[in-house]
């Protein structure tokens, strides 16, 4: 019996703990190349040529270079790819469901409050042009009407109504921005097919429908998923609906969003501004249409969530972990496609990859607890 092999086709530096301890219970490991992160490259060929002998997939994000359906298909054994992240877009995990492999995600609380939190931040940097006003200053100005800012919650002293923010998907991260702005007393708006009715309201949020979001929305915040029918939902039919002052914010997904439509809508003065952490192509391409927008938009390079104490480790532990339980045939707590579980179990299911005889630890799972 050989020992396992994990192709780690993105690794994160810093975490080389991780890689001991899969050693540690035997396996041998191979490593993805910077090169595969340059957008718009093709390395698929190569990706699937290392992943032929893979019994494991492991890393974090790559959307330059995706796991695609020829690298699931690469090995008939492989049992498993574990992302160290929340989002999975960059894994074709309907060819990965079909062809009998677990897919696992790291929705660990640092990094969906992290992002969470990230967003809030953005909203206040732009309310109040905190960037704004520091440019100013160190332009030789001072004070002048165009930094003046906006006052969120609704004033009982003077009627002034206070601004709306409308959430696109109320799922932990957009739940929990739902519930740290709730103090600042603004009207908090969201849609989201996918939850009952019930939910909304727990959070603090009015149920609208997509378009009277849109129309009635000062911020409008972005938290979906990445799916083939979310892909590019914010477009130019979308951004006119907006009002003419309002800001957008994205923090999910880049695919989520049509960038030369954002892009002509800022440049146009359909909406304010806009605040981005997540591109379709990263790193960001030094010809995107988002780079030439001066002070209409602040650019995130995708790492929102990362935070001193945080960043990815907590989910690369987690991705850790559920590759050697995999490959000591038991399921994982962390599977994102769980439809496959039953015939992944008739495949793996009590099938020892691992040769050390030493017990696999259980880890406790720590996604964030529903805000």
């Amino acid at each position: 019996m050989t020992a396992p092999k994990v192709f780690v086709f993105a690794p994160v530096k810093g975490l080389e703990d991780c890689h001991d301890t899969l050693e540690r219970y035997g396996c041998e490991l191979s490593f993805g190349k910077p090169a595969w992160h340059v957008p718009q490259g093709d390395h698929e060929n190569d990706v699937a040529t290392h992943a032929r002998t893979a019994d494991a997939l492991m890393g974090t994000s790559i959307r330059s270079t995706p796991v695609t359906r020829k690298v699931l298909e690469a090995n008939p054994e492989l049992r498993v790819v574990a992302k160290c992240t929340v989002g999975t877009d960059d894994v074709d995990v309907d060819a990965a469901t079909e062809l009998g492999i677990l897919v696992c995600h790291a929705p660990t609380e640092s990094n969906c409050y992290g992002v969470a939190e990230g967003t809030v931040a953005m909203i206040l940097a732009r309310l109040k042009k905190t960037a704004e006003r520091d440019a100013a200053i160190r332009a030789g100005g001072w004070r002048g009407p165009e930094l003046s800012g906006f006052y969120l919650g609704a004033r009982t002293s003077d009627g002034y109504p206070g601004l709306t923010l409308g959430i696109i998907g109320l799922g932990r991260i957009g739940a929990r921005v739902a519930q740290l702005f709730a103090p600042w007393g603004m009207r908090i708006i969201a849609c989201d097919p996918y939850i009952p009715d019930s939910r909304f309201a727990e959070k603090g949020a009015e149920k609208v429908e997509f378009g009277y979001l849109l129309e009635n929305s000062d911020i409008v915040s972005l938290h979906c998923t990445y799916t083939r029918e979310n892909d590019g939902m914010m477009g130019a039919a979308q951004f006119a609906k907006m009002k003419p002052g309002a800001i957008f914010v994205n923090t999910s997904r880049g695919g989520n969003v049509d960038e030369n439509a954002l892009a002509d809508a800022l440049r146009s003065d359909v909406i304010a501004g806009a605040s981005i952490d997540a591109f379709r192509d990263e790193p960001l391409p030094a010809d995107s249409p988002l780079r030439d927008l001066g002070d209409k938009i602040t650019l995130s390079p995708h790492m929102i969530s990362d935070n001193a104490g945080s960043g990815l480790g907590p989910g690369y532990r987690w991705a850790t972990n559920a590759v050697l339980q995999a490959l000591n045939g038991e399921v994982p707590n962390n599977v994102f496609n769980p439809e496959v579980i039953d015939r992944w179990k008739e495949r793996f299911g009590g099938r020892r990859a691992i040769l050390v005889n030493e017990e696999i630890p259980r880890h406790p799972g720590y996604g964030p607890p529903d805000p």
